[in-house]
């Protein structure tokens, strides 16, 4: 309630500070209100259906799209805050001066209709800024009702501050005001980026920077007062993402300072000497996280064969993967006898196994198994077969013994992570096909038991060993997500940063020489410069402004 409380006061502060100038300067030069009060009606109609139709558009959405609406607002929202911010440093000491000049310049070209635009486009913009920072707010919220009732507060108490400014009941000092509530909504912007790149994650859109940090449940506990403020408020979770506090701390850090440094020590003029100090900090930092940070880490991954195993537990060999030129080579050996399975790389499909993502294939081969008779007799046979005689052998008609050809034919199902055998099964079926023994032709027979040969045995790999490879795997994509967080995606921003900055500190030395070129056109040589002037003609002392705009 506490955020929204105070985005309504400062959103609505600001409209109402401008509706107000620009009502008294109309009433001052014996203008009509009405159609500025039409202009500012539209436009609070207009803020409420955007806030309404991007609420109504993101429930509609699947759960998925729904998160990634989310984070598009939650972005759209701190990027209107921090644009809002930043403007209001700039321009609250002389918003009442320079909102009637432009007044004058409409009236002087007998253009009421100007004035009512005026009002209308500074409503609408503060509106659509609330809209969104508040739709914001709101999804991120515990109790979107609380949440409602302190925007509708804020905006209650911002009009009737605005009144009273506006009847002279009140002389607000703006530039303290908004240095005040402006280090409160960078605190709550910096909480909407971790809930923006919360849900991002939610969505699939962002899935590296997911390893845990801190456990702040000991300091905010669910239901409490401090879990109110801290998630509810300033939207810091009790479980943030690596992402989420360095995104957080992008944010706030430079914002935050931008708020709080004094007017009296901003550079003016030579702000570029600073932008040029900041980029090349950024760009140093960049270099220096790519070359230090390593390109992927984590645990260890398992080299040896892994374990196979029979039903009942017993282990009966080993499996290895082994790479060829057109993909892999499964090489299981049981009892002492190794099979060979080609694994060709445009046979595999995608499948999650053991929680990961992995390739896996089904083969199907049929070989000859070794050690096993060539003639059976119908004991053997009733054996082979469970204990049962046959279909189609009749013991009167067909006493035996019959020539046997064995077969057995191999499913295996294999999984692989990467370049590691994470799983594989194998469910093997023995064929006879007889012929003799008083069989008027050959009969092919399936067996399921009898027959002792390593060919013919049923296997997986151990389910305990299959696990830890998939632990391990996690643990080093992970560990590869969260270098390449470090050693490409930050580096990157800094870089982005750094240039913006050279840009725009290439620009103030532009702006400086023009400046030099005109003061020095217009004092004769050797003509000392007033005292605290810097050489651009223009004195910024620190200035506490107190506005009131009535007439």
């Amino acid at each position: 309630m506490l955020a929204t409380f105070v985005i309504g006061l400062r959103e609505g502060l600001e409209a109402a500070l401008i509706v107000g100038i620009i009502a008294a300067f109309l009433k001052r030069n014996g203008h009509s209100l009405k159609s500025m009060w039409v202009g500012v009606v539209a436009a609070i109609v207009l803020s409420v259906g955007v806030g309404v139709i991007l609420e109504v558009i993101s429930v509609g959405l699947p759960q998925a799209e729904q998160e990634g609406m989310e984070s598009i607002i939650g972005a759209v929202a701190v990027v209107m805050v921090t644009v809002m911010i930043v403007w209001m440093s700039k321009h609250a000491r002389n918003m009442r001066t320079e909102l009637e000049e432009v007044a004058g310049d409409a009236l002087a070209r007998g253009s009421v209709t100007a004035l009512a635009v005026m009002a209308f486009l500074a409503v609408l913009r503060e509106g659509f800024e609330t809209s969104v920072f508040l739709l914001a707010a709101f999804q991120s919220s515990v109790n979107p009702l609380v949440a409602g009732a302190g925007a509708v507060f804020g905006l209650l108490l911002a009009v009737v501050i605005g009144y009273l400014i506006y009847r002279g009941g009140i002389r607000l000092n703006l530039g303290r005001f908004f240095t005040v509530t402006g280090v409160f909504l960078v605190l709550v912007a910096a909480g909407l980026v971790m809930s923006a790149l919360r849900t991002a994650h939610e969505a699939g859109w962002i899935v590296i920077g997911q390893a845990a940090t801190v456990d702040l449940s000991w300091l905010a506990p669910n239901g409490s007062v401090q879990a109110a403020l801290v998630t509810g408020v300033l939207g810091i979770p009790a479980d943030p993402k690596v992402i989420e506090v360095l995104g957080w701390s992008l944010y706030l850090v430079p914002v935050l300072l931008f708020v709080l440094w004094p007017h009296a020590l901003r550079p003016g003029i030579r702000a570029y000497r600073v932008q040029f100090g900041i980029a090349a900090t950024a760009a140093v930092a960049a270099l220096v996280l790519f070359i230090a940070v390593p390109a992927s880490g984590g645990a260890s991954l398992p080299t040896s064969p892994l374990a196979i195993v029979l039903a009942d537990g017993p282990q009966v060999g080993t499996a290895e993967l082994a790479p060829t030129a057109d993909g892999y080579e499964l090489v299981s050996t049981v009892e002492g006898v190794a099979t060979s399975t080609v694994l060709a790389a445009g046979a595999a499909t995608s499948e999650t196994r053991l929680g990961t993502d992995a390739r896996t294939w089904s083969v199907t081969a049929q070989t000859v198994p070794t050690g096993v008779p060539s003639t059976v007799t119908l004991e053997q046979l009733g054996v082979l077969n469970g204990g049962r005689t046959p279909v189609g052998v009749n013991r009167a008609q067909n006493p035996g013994p019959f020539s046997a050809v064995w077969q057995v034919t191999l499913n295996e199902h294999v999984w692989v992570a990467g370049d590691t055998l994470l799983d594989a099964t194998s469910d093997s079926v023995t064929t006879l096909s007889l012929s003799g023994g008083g069989l008027t032709a050959p009969r092919t027979v399936t067996v399921s038991g009898g027959t002792t040969a390593p060919e013919s045995v049923s296997w997986t790999v151990d389910a305990q060993q299959s696990e830890l490879v998939a632990v391990a795997l996690a643990d080093r994509v992970a560990a590869t997500d969260e270098a390449a967080l470090f050693r490409y995606y930050l580096p990157l921003v800094l870089a982005v940063a750094a240039i913006v900055l050279a840009l725009f500190g290439a620009r103030g030395i532009r702006a400086a020489r023009r400046r030099s070129v005109g003061i020095d056109a217009d004092l004769p040589d050797d003509t000392d410069l007033p005292n605290g002037d810097d050489g651009s003609g223009i004195q910024n002392p620190p200035v506490r402004t107190t506005i009131s705009a009535h007439s």
